[in-house]
């Protein structure tokens, strides 16, 4: 193994080192792996072959590709920084608007809130809420401008805006 490091080490470090796009740790790592796999395979080698370099490089390419396939497999790193900025809903501003909405829906007159119900909260269209409420359309029209007014002004009042 001494000698099979000593002839082919430096080669295939360059050799390594292209592949790797020159990250020298990465490199050097690629290189003790296919020196372990030629020791764990040498009764495999071919003494008498010209060079073993070509082996070597085959190994060692395998490698490279299989750790950039590893890598891309896994998510990347990001540390812990990003994380203490990331806002996680909890309900709570959802809440808070839920009781910000339904008092300034108390604070509008009954005609108000029985047009918004009907059109917002039961999904009615105009013709429809006039005729369950039994109203002309023109006045839901006009009911549904100004209970909109009035909720806006109300919202607003609570610091919260339509």
């Amino acid at each position: 193994m001494t000698e099979l490091y000593r002839v082919y080490g430096r080669p295939l470090l360059s050799l390594v080192l292209r592949l790797t796009g020159g990250d020298r740790h990465w490199a050097e790592d690629v290189v003790q792996e296919t020196m372990i796999r030629a020791w764990r395979s040498a009764h495999r080698l071919d003494a008498e072959a010209a060079s073993l370099l070509p082996w070597l490089a085959t190994v060692a390419r395998r490698i490279v590709i299989d750790d950039q396939r590893r890598k891309n497999a896994r998510p990347q790193e990001a540390g812990e920084g990003p994380l203490e900025n990331l806002h996680a809903p909890d309900g709570l501003e959802d809440l808070l608007r839920s009781v910000v909405v339904s008092e300034a829906l108390r604070s509008l007159s009954p005609a108000h809130r029985e047009i918004l119900n009907e059109t917002f909260f039961r999904d009615r269209t105009v013709n429809e809420a006039a005729k369950a409420l039994g109203i002309p359309v023109g006045t839901v029209k006009s009911r549904v401008y100004y209970a909109l007014r009035a909720l806006r002004v109300a919202l607003e009042e609570r610091g919260a805006a339509l």
